[in-house]
């Protein structure tokens, strides 16, 4: 994957430490941990995105195991230290008996990525989409398109699994991308269209806009999506029905977006009824963060999952 987006042997040799340390911590210390790997879409440069999450036991020294040089397991590459200075991003949460999330973004002229962290900005978002089970491509798939304060997202789950499901939910993604501002009702009628060649999926187009404190959301079949701000949490309703096969007149509705709020957005791949009430900490976490937690916690196992986060300040 790094090679395809032009690391030298330099950058590749960053990589490889970074992933070995956070593989081994996972071996050695963690519960359950899972590595994911895949390319950041958001950098202008070409970057590698490393995320490394599992159930615990935590850390409960975060300051003491990102110093370089310290490795708990003895390993040569020393440590969580070692990954933080090798990387162009680093972020990390860790709470004792629950969680450890790590990011580590590494970009191919290793350069640093801390000014993207958007703590300026109305909003911030990520996502992460990972395949059934003995498949190598996944059938969900999901972009953003973010103007100031306002963001237009569109997450589309495939039928099925595997190839087909996944032609379905990339041809949802291209409709997306060739339309520019708001529209989240048409951004589905269009894939109603445009899909008809294809197996069907399950499609939520929605816009935020921070500015007007408002949530504009037009679903079709199986996706689920919530507004989150630690005094309330509410589900997002879609319509009945398989895009590019069947659905009803496709209706947007408007939702209000509470101050500091959360919207999340996942296909059926991940439990619906998840909670953070033991980890309230997430919301104020960058969106990746949550991001991962939501996948190594809330995981069906059998199918394609895919979930957006967008946090709005």
């Amino acid at each position: 994957m790094a090679t395809g987006l032009g690391f030298d042997d330099l950058a590749l040799g960053r990589l490889a430490l970074v992933v070995t340390e956070l593989a081994t911590n996972l071996v050695r210390h963690a519960k359950e941990g899972l590595l994911l790997i895949g390319v950041y879409s958001q950098a202008e440069v070409p970057t590698i995105e490393v995320i490394c999450v599992d159930r615990g036991p935590g850390i409960r020294d975060i300051s003491d195991s990102v110093t370089d040089g310290v490795s708990t397991a003895g390993t040569s590459g020393t440590g969580l230290g070692a990954v933080k200075r090798l990387s162009s991003q680093f972020l990390i949460f860790s709470k004792a008996d629950c969680a450890t999330v790590v990011v580590a973004r590494m970009t191919a002229d290793n350069s640093s990525l801390n000014s993207v962290q958007h703590q300026d900005l109305a909003l911030t978002y990520a996502g992460i989409c990972v395949s059934a089970p003995g498949e190598t491509v996944s059938g969900d798939s999901w972009a953003c398109r973010r103007t100031g304060a306002n963001a237009s997202l569109v997450i589309a789950d495939g039928l099925g699994h595997g190839p087909e499901a996944a032609e379905a939910a990339d041809a949802a993604v291209s409709v997306f991308m060739r339309k520019s501002g708001p529209g989240a009702a048409d951004v589905i009628e269009s894939c109603h269209a445009a899909l008809r060649a294809t197996r069907g999926a399950a499609i939520a187009a929605i816009d935020i806009d921070v500015e007007a404190r408002s949530v504009s959301y037009c679903g079709a079949g199986n996706i689920s999506a919530r507004i989150i701000n630690g005094a309330e949490d509410r589900t997002l309703m879609s319509q009945h029905g398989t895009v590019g096969l069947q659905i009803r007149k496709v209706q947007t509705i408007q939702y209000e977006l509470p101050p500091h709020a959360l919207f999340v957005a996942h296909s059926d791949g991940i439990v619906t009824r998840w909670v953070l009430k033991d980890v309230p900490e997430l919301l104020a976490c960058d969106p990746i963060i949550l991001a991962a937690y939501l996948i190594r916690n809330n995981l069906r196992g059998r199918d394609d999952a895919a979930v957006v986060v967008v946090q709005c300040n």
